[in-house]
């Protein structure tokens, strides 16, 4: 589904991302993992076309992200960490404009505006102006907009920042049953319980390098044999980098 093959990001002669090579396949929920500075954002933004590689390539269902960008970036959705949004546009407004650049056909668009709507429990709140929301109504509104056009491919950069327990319970059982019809869902998070509780898969990424890659379940084996909680073997896993 989606394949990074010798990806490479360089600041001069800092490497952000060291060529790194990971495949993830269709329907994984895949927990990006990594230290701050690891290079979880800057492979992010290459992969959604907002940073272009030093080196490498990004392939979506064998389709070269940079060589195509519009056909790919058709076919996903991006919450970003801080979440952007029109101040003077409800969120009804917004979701329309979202997938209007999606060239929705408006019946179409309507009914998946209302789906998600219903599924992100937005209520009323949909047809206030966004500058009246609080941090976690943004971000409802925000992931609403990124699967508004139904993608095969969710990237998500640190989507629990400001959501309250419900907020944070309805967006994972969001990522959970898109990722049981199909839907590929590629999340960097810091919440290592977030991880634990939903994804399917998890990688690790430290100094641009990739450290880890297996199924959730190896994870916790590798748990069980460091007799460590996985905040624990996640330092030990980084540190010895």
């Amino acid at each position: 589904m989606l394949q990074l093959l010798d990806l490479e990001k360089k600041y001069g002669s800092f490497e952000a991302v060291n060529k790194i090579n990971l495949t993830v396949t269709k329907g994984e929920l895949f927990g990006f993992l990594g230290p701050n500075g690891a290079g979880k954002t800057t492979t992010i933004k290459m992969i959604t076309g907002l940073l272009s590689p030093t080196g490498g390539t990004i392939l979506l269902d064998s389709v070269d992200v940079w060589r195509k960008p519009i056909e790919s970036k058709k076919r996903i959705g991006y919450i970003p960490d801080q979440p952007f949004l029109y101040d003077k546009l409800t969120g009804r407004e917004f979701l329309f404009f979202s997938g209007g650049l999606y060239e929705l056909p408006h019946d179409k668009l309507k009914t998946n505006v209302d789906e998600i709507i219903e599924l992100l429990k937005i209520g009323s709140w949909i047809d206030k102006r966004t500058e009246e929301y609080s941090q976690g109504m943004r971000q409802r509104i925000v992931i609403a907009s990124a699967f508004i056009h139904k993608p095969d491919l969710i990237i998500v950069d640190e989507p629990m920042v400001g959501l309250d327990p419900q907020s944070a319970f309805l967006v994972k059982k969001l990522f959970v049953d898109s990722a049981k019809s199909g839907i590929t869902i590629f999340m960097s998070t810091h919440s290592l319980n977030v991880v634990e509780d939903i994804c399917t898969h998890v990688g690790i990424i430290n100094k641009g390098k990739m450290i880890f890659r297996d199924k959730i379940d190896e994870l916790h084996k590798l748990k069980l044999q460091h007799d460590s909680n996985i905040e624990e073997l996640f330092i030990e896993l980084t540190d010895e980098e």
